[in-house]
């Protein structure tokens, strides 16, 4: 069995007119945790659209688990093991903490269950208060949370997490990175976007940096932390 979970050669999208990713090749490891960072508009968000089957790339091929997996469409992709908190989180703001929980709930690939429902309300504390609450109750960082803990009832062995802690306060940042660190722990293999170039190099395994839909930068954080004017081009810090 390859060690690579996904990879990604030589992809290609358009919006229209518009082309936005430029010839991506990317490979996620088992058990890996990805960091993908780049200003606005490099085409981050695309590129998981497109891992998702969200977006159709114009060309080039994704492989998950060594199988096609470019042209499955969401549902089946979901099904296979890839779950997706998208930017703005998704949640169902109709439906209750424990129904937005349970909705998700189910055996992953070949049948494996390590988390539960019980095992994402312990990791969830604020979650366990709320349960009766409608997601339309909960604050920006508990719908965060909802998501996060919605996508690991899945049982996914690739968790892409678009805009981790986006206009989160601090301190709640700081619960969603431990959260995600215990995701790490589980051996999940996890994309993560995110502004916060200190949080993400410390938690990841390996850095990638986007620009203008062309990956510029796939090595390990301490290389990147060791290029400062390419910081500062690349991601303005």
């Amino acid at each position: 069995m390859s060690n690579v979970l996904l990879s990604v050669m030589d992809l290609h999208a358009h919006y229209g007119l518009s082309h936005v990713l430029h010839g991506v090749n990317l490979e996620i490891k088992r058990g890996e945790t990805l960091a993908l960072m780049g200003r606005n508009g490099m085409g981050k968000t695309t590129l998981i659209k497109c891992l998702m089957g969200l977006v159709s790339p114009s060309s080039g091929d994704v492989k998950f688990r060594e199988q096609d997996s470019k042209s499955l469409p969401t549902h089946l992709l979901a099904r296979a093991g890839v779950a997706y908190v998208p930017e703005g989180r998704g949640i169902f703001k109709n439906l209750s903490v424990r129904e937005n929980l349970l909705l998700a709930a189910r055996r992953g690939f070949e049948g494996r269950r390590e988390w539960t429902y019980d095992r994402v309300l312990d990791s969830f504390p604020r979650l366990k208060e709320r349960l009766t609450h409608g997601g339309q109750q909960l604050s920006g960082g508990e719908q965060q949370m909802l998501s996060i803990g919605r996508a690991l009832l899945t049982n996914p062995d690739l968790l892409l997490l678009d805009e981790a802690t986006e206009g989160l306060a601090p301190l709640i940042a700081q619960e969603i990175w431990s959260i995600i660190d215990v995701v790490k722990q589980s051996g999940i293999s996890t994309l993560i976007v995110d502004k916060n170039f200190k949080a993400l190099s410390k938690i990841s395994n390996r850095c990638v940096v986007m620009v203008k839909g062309e990956i510029v930068f796939d090595d390990i954080s301490s290389n990147l932390i060791g290029k400062p004017e390419a910081l500062k081009s690349w991601l303005g810090v």
